[in-house]
């Protein structure tokens, strides 16, 4: 009995080079978490600062500001624990401890976003039980990793022979996102004299 379920285990463990699915889901499950992390942080600029709470009111904002930011660190967990998985796959520890040696930057960039996303997620549920400035703090966090993670993914578009198509798609996602992050802390001033806010009398 014991001989039969070591079989199973192993097979079920086996790294294979004739298993093509599961490097195509650690590239889809990539593209999708990328995709809805740009949605995430537009989503949260316009959460932050109001400018389309009249559509939608801005607890439907936030609620669906926090809707696109777990999708995103699901297809994100995903894309990294498909990599135990591949023939020449990574540990455990590999893909949860940053800055480990031996390690690739670019899954090193990989794995420090993630981690900062993860925390961030945490903080935004535990926000009634700690000070507003310290929440925001933290929550601004994310834009850093949002860099460090497109940095990761173009390292990797890189790696993997697909900058040129591929990129052109994260390029149209991440602009917006850029976009948006500069104009949130741009001065009030100058978006008045830009003529994209009214000014308030």
């Amino acid at each position: 009995m014991y001989d039969q379920w070591s079989e199973v285990v192993l097979v079920l463990t086996q790294k294979t080079d004739t298993d093509p699915g599961i490097k195509g889901m650690a590239q889809t499950s990539a593209r999708i978490a990328y995709g809805f992390m740009c949605l995430t942080l537009c989503w949260g600029v316009f959460t932050a600062t109001g400018w389309i709470t009249s559509l939608t009111g801005r607890k439907a904002l936030r609620n669906s500001h926090m809707v696109l930011g777990i999708l995103a660190l699901s297809f994100g967990v995903v894309h990294a624990m498909s990599f135990l998985f591949l023939p020449d796959g990574f540990t455990l520890a590999q893909i949860s401890i940053p800055l480990l040696p031996g390690t690739l930057a670019r899954h090193e960039l990989g794995v420090i976003g993630l981690e900062v996303m993860i925390a961030v997620s945490l903080t935004g549920g535990i926000s009634r039980f700690s000070s507003y400035r310290r929440f925001l703090w933290i929550h601004r966090l994310a834009y850093p990793a949002v860099a460090i993670t497109a940095l990761h993914s173009f390292f990797g578009a890189m790696a993997n022979g697909h900058l040129g198509l591929l990129w052109f798609g994260g390029i149209t996602l991440l602009v917006p996102a850029v976009l948006l992050t500069a104009l949130r802390f741009t001065p009030t001033r100058y978006l008045e004299r830009l003529g994209l806010v009214e000014e308030l009398v």
